[in-house]
Order: C-alpha cells, then structure tokens, then sequence
C-alpha cells in the first residue's frame, strides 16, 4: 500500500500551503536579484557622470518634467548670481569629514539666481554649529561676486519623514535639504525654484564654508536578501518533505 495514501485532506491542504510560501519566497528572492541588477546599473551611471564634464543645469522650462533621477551626481555649470541674504542653513551631524570640521553643524544653503531665469539652491558646504548665525546672516561670503559660473554635483531633494520638525524660520534653520520647503522661507521673487540643489566642490583647505563633502553612497544588500529568500524557500521544501513522510508514516490507526 502507498504510504502517501494515509495522507488526511487536511495534511494536503498544508503541503499545499507550504509549497506556496516557497514560491513567494523563490520570487522574492528572484524579484531582489532584479534590484540587484537595477542598483549596479544605477551605480555604473553613477560612476560614469561622476568624471564626466559638466553640462549646463537645466533650465527653468524643463523643471516641471524633470527626470531628476537620471541627473544624480551629474557635474553641472551654473551661470547667475548668489541671493547671499536669503541664505538658509540645513541642521546635520558630519561624522565622516573630508575637510577638517566635523560633528553637529549645518549646510549652507544659498539661493543661486541663474541669468536665464529661475533659482537653484547651492549646497555652499558644511559650517560647524558656533557659525550658523554667521552662515544665516550672509557673513561668510565676503564681497558680493555678482555674475559668476560655478560648477557643482547636481542633487536630489531629501524626503522629510513623519517626524521631521517644521523649520525654524526665525533663525532660517530646515532638517532636510529640500529647495520645496527652502523656498518657502526665501524671497518670492526668487521663484520659480529648481527642483533639485547642487553641491560645491571642495575648496582651499580651511576655508568655510567646507564644501566638497557629498557622499556618494547607494545601500546595496540585494544579493544578501535574495540569498536569503532562496534559503527560506529551500528550507520550506525540505521540512515539508520530512514533516509529510512523518505523517506517511504513522500508524494507520493514528490521529
């Protein structure tokens, strides 16, 4: 006689279930595998513009549609004048310097008034947190340069999180370095705002603000997940195949 054939209906239904929880398993490990190859994509582009020579930012016609995704970490050239009284500061903790300041302190974040209409906000660089009130001010610029070009790594904007304070407008102090919240606090007159920023390049040694501190970083545990996937996938399979020919086995007259 079949062993298999002592099998209870209820015993198939969970064979059937467990077999289930293998198939989504096996995809999403698959489904990280494809993450894996979308993330090494994005990091050979990345790397790509990276050294490659600026291009003009994009003007301000294009901003509404802009694919910024596609223009992370591109070097871009900028031609327009700094808004220096309209500077905004942005709270972080720099724990990984280039330059020689670290720990609490605040990007500098100046509106950028391009000569073909429209505001990019530039990421000047880091000011430990006894200069804010200077960085605020517009105190740390020196003379007005007028018109000047500058080139820089084009931006995303940083998503505020469910417990993102609001901004401190009083002392021009944001959490996130987002030109949509930026703008609020800055002149009307400076719209319309790019929706992107772009960060300086480091400049003399000591010099603040300290610019040149963009992290170019892209979180990638995609091959562990998958592997993990597959393995919970591998271990459903085969618990299910001892568990049924316990059950196989059992006495006839068993529950």
């Amino acid at each position: 006689m079949n062993p298999f054939a002592r099998l209870r209906l209820s015993d198939w239904i969970f064979a059937v279930l467990m077999l289930a929880l293998a198939a989504v398993c096996v995809f999403l490990g698959s489904w990280q595998m494809h993450r894996l190859a979308e993330k090494e994509a994005l990091v050979a582009a990345v790397d790509a513009r990276l050294t490659a020579a600026p291009i003009p930012v994009p003007p301000k016609e294009s901003w509404a549609n802009l694919p910024v995704e596609d223009l992370v970490y591109q070097p871009v050239e900028l031609t327009g004048a700094y808004r220096y009284t309209q500077t905004m500061t942005v709270f972080t903790s720099l724990s990984d310097p280039k330059g020689q300041h670290a720990g609490p302190g605040y990007w500098v974040m100046t509106p950028f008034a391009l000569q073909d209409g429209g505001t990019v906000f530039v990421n000047r660089g880091f000011v430990p947190q006894q200069y804010q009130e200077t960085a605020a001010l517009g105190d740390l610029h020196g003379e007005d340069p007028g018109i000047v070009t500058i080139a820089g790594l084009f931006r995303m904007p940083e998503a505020a999180g469910m417990m993102t304070p609001e901004p401190d407008m009083s002392n021009r102090i944001e959490w996130v370095r987002d030109p949509a919240r930026l703008a609020k606090m800055v002149d009307p007159a400076l719209a319309p705002i790019a929706p992107f920023y772009v960060d300086l390049p480091a400049g003399p040694a000591g010099e603040l603000p300290q610019a040149g501190e963009t992290v170019v970083s892209f979180p990638n545990n995609h091959f562990g997940y998958a592997l993990t996937w597959y393995g919970f996938a591998i271990v459903a399979v085969v618990m299910l195949g001892f568990w049924l020919t316990r059950q196989a086995k059992r006495p006839a007259s068993g529950p």
